[in-house]
């Protein structure tokens, strides 16, 4: 039995679905049981539950041989680190009480650090409450950023012309849709090939910077001359709470920002085969960009 947090999630729908797809039994786990119900339909077991609660989340993970495990993002919260920490207390406590062999956990590059990376900061800790459990082997994922994270962009385009950010314009970053961190999940759950406690890196399929990434996506809807400006902190702030975010999560946003351009917050790894994915970013412009720019103006 494998177990998969985040399931309704850009990642945790494509590990459950993979796994699914190869006949082996999944439960999933959310606090929606609407949004769970597609991966009912395709014969997962479905659990409501709190993934805060460390008790809800040991009934989730009883008899379970394998787990998928992740801290859902929450743009809202007013004390996001508190709440990731409430969370990941939980997943450790549950993992242990459940005796659950093999887990693999969505982290991030620049969890090696402990502190100064933002949200990142709470996977670091997540890795390090994990690898507490002796009698686990897990596998930290440690992702890259995601192309997902550009398509708040569509937003800027509209009203400024331009692409807009907090992160330098010529910082090479390693790119990765999130189907392709869910894959290489999925592959290693499958496998079971990890022993002890691992960390591997997700690096996508290549570095991009924001000013290739304007100059793709504009092409992709359009606008050929569309370009990417780094903007001062105080004016993304103000977008992004404009938006819907809470003032904590900006800041902890703008502080990851801070940590990529000052490489405090970097990948270690040198690229292979085993930490590049295949997605290109001109694929996730197409299949989502542009369909997301093209519904706002169409609205």
């Amino acid at each position: 039995m494998y177990v998969v947090l985040g399931a309704s999630g850009n990642t945790g729908h494509v590990v459950a679905k993979t796994l699914l797809s190869r006949g082996q039994k999944v439960r999933v786990v959310g606090r929606d049981e609407a949004r769970l119900k597609p991966l009912a339909v395709a014969g997962a077991e479905i659990f409501v539950g709190d993934l805060t609660n460390a008790a809800s989340l040991s009934q989730a993970f009883h008899k379970a041989d394998a787990a998928y495990v992740m801290i859902p993002p929450d743009l809202t919260s007013t004390d996001y680190r508190v709440y990731q920490e409430r969370i990941s207390d939980a997943i450790s406590t549950a993992i242990l009480n459940a005796g659950v062999k093999d887990v693999v956990s969505l982290s991030s590059f620049g969890a090696d650090k402990e502190s100064g990376t933002g949200p990142v900061a709470g996977l670091h800790n997540l890795e390090e409450k994990l690898n507490q459990i002796g009698d686990a082997n897990v596998l930290h994922l440690r992702a890259g950023y995601f192309m997902e994270n550009t398509l708040p962009q569509v937003g800027a385009i509209r009203k400024m012309g331009m692409m807009i950010g907090p992160v330098r314009a010529d910082l090479k970053l390693p790119m990765i849709a999130t189907r392709d961190i869910g894959a290489a999940a999925a592959d290693a759950l499958l496998r079971l090939d990890f022993q002890g406690k691992q960390t591997r890196e997700l690096q996508g399929q290549r570095d991009l910077d924001y000013s290739e990434m304007a100059k793709i996506t504009g092409r992709a809807i359009g606008k050929p001359d569309l370009g990417y400006i780094q903007a001062p902190n105080d004016q993304i702030k103000a977008a992004f709470v404009q938006i819907g975010m809470s003032e904590n999560m900006a800041d902890l946003i703008l502080e990851m920002a801070g940590a990529l351009n000052s490489g405090h917050m970097r990948a270690f790894e040198f690229r292979a085969a085993a930490n590049t994915t295949p997605t290109k970013f001109e694929t996730f412009v197409s299949e989502e960009f542009v369909p997301a720019y093209r519904e706002q103006v169409a609205a």
